[in-house]
């Protein structure tokens, strides 16, 4: 049966509330996008003083053809365009779906608080458009995007008070992966991103807030302390049936308002940028009714494809 398209547009709006994505340019790829993310988030360091680079993406310099260029790293290739000259500042690469981001950020005050370094930037990019299935409704939901932040040790009660991952790969693996075309007749050996929408949703409605509250009791606190959940904007329907189910753990049955920023309607689910995209724009004062004042606590959660989950307490210093 041909659904019309103007039916599918209308349905797809309802559910994910995304009205716009944004793709990146033919000559562009994911390591020139995290390169320009990189160099603002940079802005009043000492490039030299980076002690790593944490690169999280899942698709690698994607090219037009679905070819997935990983070789050399993204995190070597950032550090080339930055022009970095200092051999102990580490490259890596992070590939842990649309978790990765916010894994780099816990890999990263784990180094920090261990002793091991100082100074380190995590970066969040993916370019999802050139892995598209136009066969696939799906694939209406994913956009191009890039975020970095600069973590540094500090002397305050403040930063990261807590974090939690896990990873469910004995039956969830391939609820999002690599795939041939929907459509039965297109006979390229091309991949494209395919996922399982439906189990996805109700494995994250479980997970994402047990970890959200396992996140809050090691920072022995309550959500009644949080000023702000960042959840990674798959769609707004996921997210707010997520947020929704976190609070009645607490037995609290009602999210308080502008608790949520959102960003999905516009810049749509781009994968390990969405966090700090939204984090930017929330320090920024760029959503309108979110703002993070001193002393407030935010949640940060994502999950993504593996499957893995992760949350992290975050106190505005």
């Amino acid at each position: 049966m041909n659904v019309p398209s103007t039916e599918i547009i209308s349905k797809f709006l309802e559910i994910t509330s995304i009205h716009e994505r944004r793709y990146v340019s033919g000559g562009l790829g994911t390591s020139d996008i995290a390169f320009l993310a990189a160099r603002q988030a940079l802005e009043g360091f000492d490039q030299e003083s980076l002690d790593y680079i944490i690169f999280a993406h899942n698709l690698g310099d994607g090219s037009s053809e679905g070819f997935c260029d990983t070789v050399p790293t993204l995190a070597a290739r950032v550090k080339h365009k930055l022009e970095i000259r200092n051999p102990y500042t580490v490259a890596v690469d992070i590939p842990f779906g649309c978790a990765g981001w916010l894994q780099g950020v816990i890999t990263a005050d784990c180094f920090i608080k261990s002793g091991d370094a100082k100074r380190i930037l995590v970066i969040g990019a993916e370019t999802p458009s050139r892995f598209l299935d136009p066969h696939d409704r799906d694939s209406m939901i994913y956009s191009d995007g890039a975020g970095a932040a600069v973590l540094e040790a500090a002397d305050r009660e403040a930063g990261i008070l807590s974090h939690v991952t896990r990873s469910d790969t004995f039956r969830e693996s391939f609820l999002l992966r690599l795939d041939r075309s929907r459509n039965p007749d297109l006979r390229s050996r091309r991949l494209f991103i395919r996922m399982d929408g439906h189990e996805i949703y109700k494995y994250a409605l479980k997970t994402v807030p047990e970890t959200v509250k396992r996140s809050l009791e090691k920072a022995e606190l309550t959500i009644r302390d949080v000023s702000k959940i960042l959840i990674h904007q798959a769609n707004e329907k996921m997210d707010r049936a997520i947020v929704k189910r976190l609070f009645k753990l607490y037995q609290l049955p009602e999210v308080p308002e502008h608790i949520m920023p959102m960003t999905v309607s516009w810049l749509g689910n781009s994968w390990v940028a969405t966090l700090p995209t939204l984090f930017h724009l929330l320090k920024r004062g760029e959503l309108e009714n979110h703002t993070l004042r001193s002393g407030d606590v935010a949640v940060f959660a994502s999950v993504g494809a593996g499957m893995n989950v992760n949350a992290m307490v975050y106190r505005e210093p």
